[in-house]
């Protein structure tokens, strides 16, 4: 269910983790851990739109152009008049 490391591998990391750094800087661990995800998490759906209004921008600068090429190879009607 949590992957490779099993929960008796999460227990031994959080033992490990409050002999390191004592029960009292655990919570300013946790909370700086989440924030420096929440930033990460920020970043990349900034470059995504970026990313993504860019090529809509792109795209839009190409319609025009190819609906003049597509006007200018237009079939000429090649038929007798009645």
């Amino acid at each position: 269910m949590l992957g490779p490391i099993g929960p008796t591998g999460i227990i031994l990391l959080v033992v490990v983790a409050l002999l390191l750094f004592g029960p009292n800087k655990l919570p300013e661990l946790g909370r700086a851990v989440g924030r420096t995800f929440r930033e990460f998490k920020e970043g990349a759906r900034d470059i995504i739109s970026d990313d993504d209004a860019s090529s809509r921008k792109e795209q839009e600068k190409a319609k025009p152009v190819a609906a003049d090429t597509t006007a200018a190879e237009k079939p000429v009607d090649k038929r007798l008049p009645e």
